[in-house]
């Protein structure tokens, strides 16, 4: 009777998880077959300018990354690369040359095939059944949904880490380290585990890793040379580890550094209302907090023996350092969740699947993914030593101060400490490319569907959308004649548009793109120079001499206009943002002092 109970219970599951399998098909997959939405156009258009041997620092410029967009046949799409890395694009490089709905589509397939893949993978590591792991899959629907929506990447993170593990738990750990620096090589999440195999002597593993990462390294460079290498680790590296990317302040990024962020930095336009506006604050707590989360486990796990959980604790502790998360990424919570529950009791059970299935769902907060880290940490509380954890608070510190006194110092020198903010509004995300003229300034900027035109004139902000993406406004004519560049159906226009007929014109020639602006007087010239990885307004006479730094920091600032009086300029400026996706700053200038 015992027996046929459990057939019966286990044709229930299969039916469950068939049922489970077919709503998703009809629900995320089918969506995500029909619909073209980011962000798999990014990665899409990225594949296609590897094809092209198109410099790679120029993927991690918003309008220029958005004009290859329009140019591979994406359109109403707004994109960008930021905080890829190098070779992030290189497993959809096969499928450049498909349309890009196709392309998705192939995509598609592959997810679904890896989906399959990392379930049987679960089912050989745990002692679950494939209808058991085929549930706790779906019952994960909400990040499901919205990689294949998407066209995201993490289910093929997924396999990757998942596939380690597996090699792992088969005694081939070289191999398990390949993997896992092929992941870090693609998507950075797999760096940590260097620390992880290191601390558990697991040195075939960290020589699978090092190997992988000098593959990766050696291909960056035959792809796009030493310099656009070294680019990416000096500009672009070191403000994503800080989460410095879109809108670092929107609360539905579930991170530790997010969270840090909107509490103690200001921000005129995307975060007015700071819980206490300290910055040195944020400066010491976001790398004294993320050296804790990996550090305090790291160090009670070398002395572990547990392979399932001492793996799946460190992957947790690995997504709540992360400062970058969004709905898709807590797919990844599927392989630490399924080695978990093979060995925790009912109770724990309840609470881990509880864990799992919130965070799986759009709204992610950060202390949820907290609590699952202190519920399967307790375990190890008896390996806990008093000094260990004296030493470790220390180190952190000491690490935490270190960067908190460097950052702080070129938090002195950005616009936002000396300059003030020009058409500032609530949430807008990029505010670029300014033109002074005498009824206002236009400037570039990001609408719903479209790079647009602003003008801000009288206290008011007018918007001016057209059917393309609009680039690189330039006067005219002082009066509210504006030249700029539209990007449509994959061809480029200099049109000209008359501000107050809001009359657009077909105009003769290219709308040229400015790095530096001369004064109305003839006596000074504002430029942008690059120095420590970032880009710095500089200020000199033309008539020689030494130059004045006007914006400084660890973030860019560039695109000066100059004002009719030659007394103040206007520029934009990414610092306290995303990464290049400036706001505007008007700079008052003492020529006689």
């Amino acid at each position: 009777m015992a027996v046929r109970r459990s057939k019966g219970l286990q044709v229930i599951r299969w039916a469950l998880a068939f049922v489970a399998l077919l709503v998703f098909l009809a629900i995320s997959f089918r969506a995500g077959w029909v619909r073209s939405t980011t962000d798999f156009p990014n990665y899409y258009t990225a594949a296609v300018l590897v094809t092209k041997h198109a410099p790679l620092r120029n993927y991690y410029d918003w309008p220029w990354f958005q004009t290859q967009m329009n140019y591979a046949g994406i359109e109403d799409q707004l994109g960008g690369y930021i905080p890829q890395t190098p070779l992030t694009m290189l497993p959809i490089v096969p499928l450049a040359g498909l349309q890009p709905q196709t392309a998705k589509r192939v995509w598609l397939m592959v997810n679904l095939g890896l989906l399959i893949a990392i379930i049987c993978l679960l089912s050989r590591v745990t002692r679950f059944g494939i209808p058991e792991i085929s549930l706790l899959v779906f019952a994960g629907f909400g990040t499901l949904h919205s990689n294949f929506l998407f066209g995201q990447y993490y289910v093929f993170l997924l396999f990757l880490l998942t596939a380690a593990y597996y090699l792992l738990s088969r005694q081939r750990p070289f191999s398990a380290g390949m993997l896992l620096g092929l992941t870090f090589v693609l998507k950075l999440y797999g760096a940590p585990f260097l620390l992880y195999f290191a601390l558990k002597h697991r040195w075939r593993a960290v020589s699978g890793m090092l190997a992988a990462a000098v593959v990766g390294m050696l291909a960056v460079i035959l792809l796009f040379g030493w310099s656009d290498l070294i680019y990416f680790s000096l500009h672009i590296l070191p403000r994503a580890a800080q989460g410095a990317t879109l809108d670092p302040y929107n609360g539905g990024n579930g991170t530790i550094t997010t969270q840090l962020r909107r509490a103690f930095v200001i921000e005129p336009e995307l975060n007015p209302h700071p819980l206490w506006n300290a910055p040195w604050l944020f400066f010491f707590l976001q790398p004294f907090v993320t050296v804790l989360i990996l550090l305090i486990p790291s160090l009670l796990l070398r002395r572990s023996n547990s392979p399932k959980r001492d793996f799946a604790w460190f992957c947790i502790a690995l997504l709540l350092a992360s400062p970058n998360t969004a709905s898709y990424t807590f797919v990844l919570l599927l392989l630490p969740v399924a080695l978990l529950l093979d060995e925790a009791g009912r109770i724990e059970r309840v609470a881990l699947l509880s864990c799992y299935i919130l965070l799986c769902w759009p709204m992610h907060p950060v202390w949820l993914l907290l609590a699952l880290l202190i519920l399967v940490g307790r375990h190890y509380a008896d390996l806990l030593r008093r000094n260990e954890l004296i030493m470790a608070v220390t180190g952190a510190a000491l690490v935490a101060l270190t960067i908190a006194w460097r950052d702080q110092n070129a938090y002195r020198l950005e616009p936002g400490r000396h300059w003030d903010r020009v058409a500032a509004q609530r949430g807008a995300i990029y505010s670029s490319s300014p033109v002074v003229l005498r009824c206002g300034i236009v400037y570039e900027s990001i609408g719903k569907q479209h790079y647009v035109l602003r003008w801000a004139h009288d206290g008011k902000n007018e918007e001016f959308v057209f059917p393309g993406e609009a680039f690189h406004p330039q006067a005219e004519s002082p009066d509210g004649s504006i030249r700029f560049e539209l990007i449509a159906h994959g061809t480029s226009k200099s049109m000209l548009l008359d501000l107050f007929t809001k009359k657009l014109t077909p105009a003769a020639g290219q709308t040229p793109v400015r790095d530096q602006a001369v004064s109305p007087d003839g006596r000074w010239i504002a430029y942008t120079r690059t120095r420590a990885g970032s880009e710095h307004l500089w200020l000199r006479s033309t008539k020689g001499g030494q130059a004045i730094l006007l914006a400084g920091g660890n973030c860019n600032s560039f695109a000066p206009a100059w004002e009719p009086d030659s007394q103040s300029l206007i520029f934009a400026s990414d610092c306290d943002r995303g990464i290049g996706l400036p706001a505007l700053y008007r700079a008052r200038l003492n020529h006689k002092s």
